[in-house]
C-alpha cells in the first residue's frame, strides 16, 4: 500500500488505515463496507444518500455448493456514510448479465427493476437501486459510483466531454447524459468495450464511475480522478474573471443576517406550507453567499441543478426573493403582500413545468411551493417535511452551487433538460419509492418549545413530543442541565430533532432568543407549552414578599411573556397552532400553607382561558394540563416544597407519595410521561377544535373536579 499516501490529496480526504482494513482481509463485503464509510464521510466525494459501491467476490450457492460470482452493491436508499451489511443487495452476476437477454428496450426498461428480484442471492439483503445494472455489467471487483462537486462540474460543463478527454488523456471514459437504469449500464459497458484500459467513466451531467481489483486499488484511483478534477477546477478559478460574474450586493453582518432570518423564516413556512406543513433549515454559509449575491445569480438561479441527485431534493429551480437585505420586516402583512405574488409566481411555473411535461401515465402532481428560497444579502432557505429533508436539500443545492461555480470557471454551466428533470422527479420507481414510505407520525412537520425541558415534566414532554414527529427546542436557565438533555436528544433522537437554547420565562431577551433559534433551526414554532415553574409552601406569615413575586414571576408573568412571544411566530405563520399550560390541582383546591403558589396556579388557569378567548380566531388553541403530586424527576420537590406540603399535611416527606396516591379516587401515582401523554392528546390531532379546556392528571381529586 501507498506510503504517506494522505499527502498526495488537497481536496479530498485520505482516511484509509491499513491496521483496520488488514483485520478485514479477505471479507471482501467487509472491505466495501469499510471503503464506502471512508467515501461517504467526506462530503466533497458525495452527498447524503447519493452514490453507491459495490464489489463482486466469489461465494457458495446455497442450492447447488457451487461457487457463482456474487455482487454486493448498495442496495435502494441508505447513505455510504453509514452503509451496514443490511444496506446491501447482494445478486448472482450470471443472472443479472443474463436479463440482457430479454431486454426489450429503453421504452420498457422499468420493468427491468422487477427481474432484478431473480437475480437475487441472499434473500435478506436490501432492494436493489436502480443503479444496480450500472455496476453488473462493468466486470471489476470494486467499483464506486459517486457525485464528487469536482467531477460533476466538468459533467456539466458546456464541453465537459471534451475537457474530460484532454485532463485525464483519454484514460476516463464518457457517456452522455442519460436516466439511470439497465439501458445505462448497457452503455457503460460499450463505453468500456470501446475504450479498454480506462480507469473509469464520467457520465453527463450526472457523476463519476470509478474501480479497481481490490478495495484499496479502487479507493485510491477514485481520489485520485476526484483530485484531480478539483485541481483542474482551482486552477482555471479567476481565469474568466470573478467567481458568477462578481459580487452584485453585500450581505448584512453575521448577526443582522440571523435577526432578518429568524424574522422571516416563520412567514416563509407558512407560505410553503400551504399543502403540507414543513420544516425549514437556514444557512449563511460563506459559498451560499457568494452565490446569492453575485452578478450571476439571476441567469443561473432559474437553470436549476444537473445531477439527478441533486435536482430530486431541490426542485427545478430556487425561489429568489426580491427583499432588500436590510428590509423592515417589523409589518409582517406589508411583507405578506411583497411576498405573496413570489410564491404565486412561483407555483404557476411549476404547474406550467407539470403539465407541459407530463405523460399520461405520470403521478399527480406534488406540492408546487418552493424548496429552497434565496434571500440575497441573508442566506438560504430550505423546507421540507422533515429536518432532514430540508437539512439534506440545503446540502444538495450548495453542492449544486460548488457545480455551478466550477462549471462556469472552465466552460459554461448547463442543467438538466426539462423534459429529463421532469423525467426524473416524476419517474415511476421514484413514485413507487415515497408511496413505500411509512405513514408520517402524528407530530411529523410540528415545532414544540416546551419550557423547562432539561428534566422533570417539560423533558418528558419534549420526549413524547420528538417519539411523535416533531422538532423540539430544549432549553433551561441551567446551562449544565440543557446541555445534558441535548446530548441525551441527539443520543436517541439524531442531529436533526432537537435544538437547544438557554431560557428564563421572566427575561423577555431570553425569550425572544429562544423564538430566534427556533426560526433559525426549525423555521418557527407549532406547539408552546408553558411548563418551567417553581414552588413554595409556606404558612401566610412565614410567606414573604420575595416569595410572592418569584412564583408570580415565572409562573404568571412567564407564561404570559412566553405566550406572547411565541403567538407573534404563530400568527406570522397563519397555521394555527396550540399552547398548553401546565397549571396543577392546586389552581382549583384550596389547602393550608399555599396562598402564593396555589393563587399564581389559578391565575395561569385563568388566563389560559384568557388566551383561548382571544386566540381563537388565528386557529390557535390554548389548554390546560392540571397536574398534581407528580414526585418523580420533578425539580419542585428539591425546593423545599416537600418539605412544606409534609409539615402542612402531618407526615414525613418520605411518606408524601403514599399519602399522595392514597388520597386519589384510583390509588394511583402521577409519573412525568403521564403529563407528557395529557399533552399529546392536546396536540395529536384529534382535538383540533378544543381550546379553552382543563384536562385533569390527578390520579382521581374530586376536589379538583371542575364541572
Amino acid at each position: 500500500m501507498a506510503v504517506n499516501a494522505s499527502t498526495k490529496f488537497k481536496h479530498v480526504s485520505y482516511l484509509w488505515d491499513d491496521a483496520k482494513a488488514s483485520a478485514l482481509e479477505g471479507d471482501e463485503v467487509a472491505l466495501l463496507i469499510y471503503r464506502s464509510n471512508l467515501l461517504g464521510a467526506d462530503l466533497r466525494l458525495t452527498n447524503y444518500g447519493g452514490g453507491n459501491t459495490s464489489c463482486k467476490a466469489m461465494a457458495k450457492d446455497p442450492l447447488t455448493g457451487e461457487q457463482k460470482e456474487i455482487m454486493w452493491v448498495k442496495g435502494s436508499g441508505g447513505d455510504l456514510g453509514t452503509l451496514k451489511r443490511t444496506g446491501l443487495a447482494a445478486l448472482y452476476v450470471d443472472r443479472l448479465r443474463s436479463l440482457a437477454n430479454v431486454y426489450r428496450g429503453i421504452e420498457h426498461e422499468d420493468e427491468m427493476v422487477e427481474l432484478f428480484n431473480h437475480c437475487i442471492y441472499d434473500l435478506q439483503s436490501k432492494a436493489p437501486s436502480i443503479d444496480t445494472p450500472l455496476h453488473g455489467f462493468l466486470p471489476f471487483k470494486h467499483i464506486d459510483h459517486l457525485h464528487p462537486d469536482a467531477a460533476i462540474a466538468i459533467a456539466a460543463a458546456k464541453d465537459g466531454k471534451r475537457i474530460t478527454e484532454e485532463l485525464f488523456n483519454g484514460t476516463i471514459g464518457w457517456v452522455e447524459w442519460q436516466k439511470p437504469g439497465f439501458d445505462l449500464g448497457l452503455k457503460m459497458k460499450q463505453c468500456l468495450d470501446a475504450n479498454p484500459g480506462i480507469r473509469g467513466i464520467m457520465l453527463g451531467s450526472h457523476g463519476l464511475f470509478t474501480w479497481g481489483d481490490t478495495a484499496y486499488e479502487s479507493y485510491m484511483n477514485t481520489l485520485e480522478v476526484i483530485e484531480r478534477c478539483a485541481e483542474y477546477l482551482e486552477d482555471n478559478y479567476g481565469k474568466k474573471g470573478p467567481v458568477f460574474g462578481g459580487q452584485k450586493i453585500e450581505s448584512l453582518a453575521p448577526e443582522q443576517r440571523r435577526k432578518q432570518a429568524a424574522a422571516l423564516a416563520p412567514i416563509l413556512r407558512g407560505f410553503c406550507s400551504s399543502q403540507t406543513r414543513m420544516i425549514g433549515h437556514f444557512t449563511d454559509d460563506d459559498r451560499v453567499l457568494t452565490f446569492i449575491n453575485s452578478n450571476d445569480l439571476e441567469r443561473l438561479a432559474p437553470m436549476g441543478t444537473s445531477c439527478p441527485d441533486h435536482f430530486l431534493r431541490t426542485k427545478i429551480s430556487p425561489l429568489v426573493l426580491e427583499l432588500e437585505p436590510n428590509q423592515d420586516l417589523s409589518d409582517v402583512n406589508s411583507i405578506k403582500q411583497s411576498l405573496a405574488p413570489h410564491f404565486e409566481a412561483y407555483r404557476k411555473m411549476y404547474g406550467e413545468y407539470y403539465n407541459t411535461c407530463k405523460h399520461d401515465n405520470s403521478p399527480a402532481i406534488r406540492d408546487a411551493n418552493p424548496v429552497v428560497i434565496i434571500y440575497p444579502g441573508v442566506g438560504m432557505f430550505t423546507f421540507a417535511k422533515d429536518k432532514q429533508t430540508a437539512r439534506v436539500a440545503n446540502e444538495f443545492y450548495l453542492n449544486a452551487i460548488n457545480v455551478m461555480r466550477g462549471a462556469e470557471a472552465i466552460s459554461e454551466y448547463t442543467s438538466l433538460p426539462r423534459q429529463e428533470a421532469f423525467n426524473i422527479e416524476y419517474w415511476l420507481l421514484e413514485e413507487a419509492k415515497l408511496q413505500r414510505m411509512p405513514k408520517p407520525k402524528a407530530l411529523s412537520g410540528k415545532i414544540a418549545l416546551v419550557t423547562g425541558s432539561a428534566g422533570g415534566i417539560g423533558k418528558a414532554i419534549a420526549k413524547k413530543f420528538a417519539e411523535e414527529g416533531a422538532c423540539v427546542i430544549i432549553n433551561d436557565i441551567n446551562t449544565e442541565r440543557m446541555e445534558g438533555a441535548m446530548s441525551e436528544f441527539q443520543k436517541t433522537f439524531g442531529r436533526d430533532t432537537a435544538a437547544s437554547t438557554l431560557l428564563d420565562v421572566t427575561n423577555e431577551q431570553t425569550i425572544e432568543a429562544a423564538f430566534e433559534a427556533a426560526a433559525l433551526a426549525f423555521g418557527g414554532i407549532d406547539i408552546i407549552v408553558n411548563n418551567a415553574g417553581i414552588s413554595t409552601s409556606k404558612p401566610l406569615q412565614d410567606h414573604t414578599i420575595a416569595d410572592w413575586d418569584k412564583l408570580y414571576d415565572i409562573l404568571v408573568k412567564g407564561q404570559f411573556l412566553v405566550s406572547k412571544a411565541g403567538t407573534n411566530i404563530l400568527r406570522k405563520q397563519a397555521l394555527g397552532g396550540d399552547i398548553i399550560n401546565i397549571v396543577s390541582k392546586n389552581s382549583v383546591v384550596a389547602g393550608p400553607n399555599n396562598a402564593g403558589y396555589g393563587s399564581a396556579k389559578a391565575a395561569q388557569a385563568h388566563l389560559t382561558r384568557l388566551l383561548a378567548a382571544e386566540l381563537g380566531a388565528d386557529k390557535i388553541r390554548v389548554n390546560t394540563v392540571n397536574p398534581d403530586a407528580v414526585i418523580a424527576d420533578s425539580n419542585i420537590w428539591a425546593g423545599g416544597w416537600a418539605e412544606g406540603r409534609a409539615k402542612a399535611y402531618g407526615i414525613t416527606v418520605e411518606e408524601l407519595p403514599a399519602y399522595y396516591a392514597k388520597r386519589t379516587l384510583m390509588n394511583e401515582t402521577i409519573l412525568p410521561d403521564d403529563i407528557a401523554n395529557a399533552c399529546f392528546v392536546f396536540v395529536g390531532g384529534l382535538l383540533n377544535k378544543s381550546t379553552g379546556n382543563i384536562l385533569n392528571v390527578d390520579g382521581g381529586v374530586a376536589a379538583a373536579f371542575v364541572r
